[in-house]
Parts: C-alpha cells; structure tokens; sequence
C-alpha cells in the first residue's frame, strides 16, 4: 500500500532481496561517543545477515564488535523521482569460528580496501524495515 506521502512500506524479503542488488552501503555507528556513518562493500549471507570483510586492527571492527549498529543501503533514480531505502539494526561480532570462516573465504565479500589480517563481521539482521518512494508526478 502506498501511503499519501508516496512511500510505500517494504516487507522483510522485499528489503532483503533489494540489499543483494547493491554492493555498497552505510554502516551506522558510535566513534568516541558520536554518530559515525561509513560506506562499505557488502554481501548477504544465507540467512539474510549482513557480512563485511576488513582488517582486524581497523577502527571500524574494534567500534562495532559487539556493538548493536544499523547498516543502510539504498538506490534512487533522480530522473524518476522513485528509490528504495532499507536498514538492517543487529548486533555486529566478528566472525571467530574457524569453519564459518573458511566458508566466508570463499563465499563472503571481499572487500574493496587493501585488508591486513582480514577478519569477517556479521550483522545479524534482528529488524530489518525499508520504504520504497514511488514515482511522484
């Protein structure tokens, strides 16, 4: 249902679907007490959780590693008027277990950065909401 505004709500497998379209997101956080955004390559994984692959000693795993986050990903047509937003808020841990990380390996995303001593970060995707603007007139 579109609402008066023009944006209409997006189910959990709508959103999920749109994020495996885009390689590229925001990851919302705290740095030093304040708000911090940063775009990341990504991919999803088989449940749906969001997966990054950085450096270890990197500013952004030691902020988020046990942190709840949100991660934002999107995509709009200017000429259209018309887009979609969605944000997946879980708790983000590095991924430790051995066997998780061998498969990530060689299914998760690989990063566009130069990564030392690169580790895995999971978002777990506990909500996940979006909203699609449709084309205004």
């Amino acid at each position: 249902m579109v609402e008066d505004d023009g944006f209409r709500a997006l189910d959990r497998q709508e959103c999920l679907a749109l994020l495996a379209e885009v390689p590229v997101g925001r990851v919302v956080y705290t740095r030093r007490a304040l708000p911090a955004v940063l775009p990341v390559n990504f991919s999803l994984d088989e449940d749906g959780s969001v997966l990054l692959h950085s450096s270890a000693g990197s500013d952004l795993v030691r902020a988020i590693d046990g942190a709840v986050i949100a991660f934002e990903a999107d995509e709009f047509h200017a000429a259209s008027r018309s887009g979609w937003s969605v944000v997946v808020t879980g708790r983000a841990t590095v991924v430790t277990d051995p066997a998780e990380q061998a498969r990530l390996s060689r299914t998760g995303p690989v990063s566009w950065m130069h990564v030392r001593d690169g580790v895995f970060v999971r978002i777990e995707s506990e909500m996940v909401t979006g909203r699609e603007l449709t084309a205004v007139a």
